[in-house]
């Protein structure tokens, strides 16, 4: 296995330009976002923040700060409404678990789309074991959620609903409010999550304007470090801890606080909302590019998603008929441009994106599609690369393997 990696690195040897737009699944963080964070492993608030010395108490400032910061960008002024977690994944475990066993008593029945997260779908999976059940609402073609199937799903057993805001896959910005709206008539008592980390950074989003009751921001999905993200949970919502361990200066997560991360994610969210108006303006108008070209360029492929205004500003997800995802991503990286299939699994098990599969993409068409996400640092001449680069890669790839087969 070393040796075969080691073998597909030598063959990039020669990339002249790289171009990244992977960035569903990691992303380069900015120069400014690590100098930012630098000082805080080595020279300032380095300690424990429950502790009574000088870096015990500059960590504890630094992330009450920090958590005051976000809690602006999210639309509340409350800073204990937020609590660091060590990624999406925690957050959203934290907020479906945590409010599932802290309400019991009121339900058992979780509803969620047909195209939550994967991170969304396990932990509603897991808790099938202790007795909840759960309800996936469909979506239609394009990925929005069907209200009305909503409307008959919620009932006075129903204890969360969980819809994301924006799907992480092919960038369709749901109907957040109305559907929240629907959950509240029919049950009052019921919680409502939604995980905003594809549109935190990207699209307007306010708690107090959806009234959602919990929600989750990543830090790795606005360009800051992996290892970090927040989960907002509206003052009075009741959720219980899913770990146990050193109690720190929050409630819900134990353990102690990794300062350099949150500083980083802190300072991402401030270069994100910087300048939000531009920065979103320059990633449509990249994704529309790249798009519009591939198009252009070639027959025989589909956009997953909307068009326009409902879809997020950063997303191109297409399928490419009679090519196979994963060889293209092979084919495109020994180009220098990175991007991912949406064949690619959890389990790394060769199937068909779920959310692909949802809004009723043949198996052929969810193996042969790439997934690609523009950024505020992306300029006009990686997109002109990549529409040099692709449609080479993607003839080359037919013209060897034709069609994959699977329909």
């Amino acid at each position: 296995m070393v040796e075969n990696v080691k073998d597909l690195l030598k063959a990039h040897e020669g990339v002249k330009r790289e171009v990244y737009l992977d960035n569903e699944n990691s992303t380069i963080v900015p120069k400014d976002v690590v100098d930012a964070m630098l000082p805080y492993y080595n020279q300032r608030a380095y300690g424990n923040p429950t502790l009574t010395h000088k870096p015990g108490w500059e960590a504890f400032e630094t992330i009450m700060e920090s958590a005051q910061k976000i809690s602006r960008f999210l639309g509340t002024k409350i800073l204990e409404e937020i609590t660091f977690t060590p990624g999406e994944t925690e957050a959203n475990n934290l907020a479906i678990m945590g409010s599932a066993f802290a309400n019991k008593h009121k339900g058992k029945k979780i509803v969620i789309s047909a195209i939550e997260p994967i991170n969304v779908l396990h932990v509603t999976e897991l808790l099938q074991k202790f007795g909840f059940t759960t309800t996936k609402i469909p979506v239609d073609g394009e990925g929005f959620l069907d209200l009305e199937k909503l409307k008959d799903a919620v009932d006075k057993e129903t204890v969360l609903a969980s819809i994301a805001t924006v799907n992480n896959e092919i960038g369709t910005v749901q109907p957040v409010k109305e559907a929240l709206d629907i959950v509240k008539d029919k049950n009052p008592d019921a919680l409502f999550h939604t995980d905003a980390s594809d549109a935190y950074g990207r699209i307007p989003f306010n708690v107090q304007d959806l009234k959602v009751d919990l929600a989750t921001v990543s830090s790795y999905k606005i360009l800051g470090p992996r290892g970090i993200g927040a989960l907002y949970v509206k003052e009075g919502v009741n959720v219980d801890k899913i770990l146990e361990g050193q109690i720190g200066t929050q409630k819900l997560w134990p353990g102690v606080e990794n300062t350099p991360l949150i500083v980083g994610f802190t300072k991402a969210s401030e270069l994100a909302f910087q300048d939000f108006e531009a920065n979103t303006k320059h990633m449509r108008m990249l994704r529309d590019t790249l798009v519009d070209g591939i198009f252009a360029k070639l027959s025989d492929v589909k956009l997953n998603g909307p068009k326009g205004g409902k879809r997020a500003p950063d997303n191109a997800n297409i399928s490419f008929l009679r090519c196979e995802g994963e060889a293209l991503t092979i084919e495109l990286s020994l180009a220098g441009v990175y991007v991912s299939s949406g064949s690619a699994c959890s389990r790394r098990l060769l199937q068909p994106s779920h959310v692909l599969v949802a809004i009723g993409r043949k198996f052929s068409e969810a193996h042969g599609s790439i997934l690609m996400k523009t950024t505020r640092y992306h300029t006009e001449e990686d997109i002109t690369h990549v529409l040099e680069v692709l449609p080479n890669a993607v003839n080359r790839i037919r013209g060897i393997v034709g069609s994959t087969g699977v329909d």
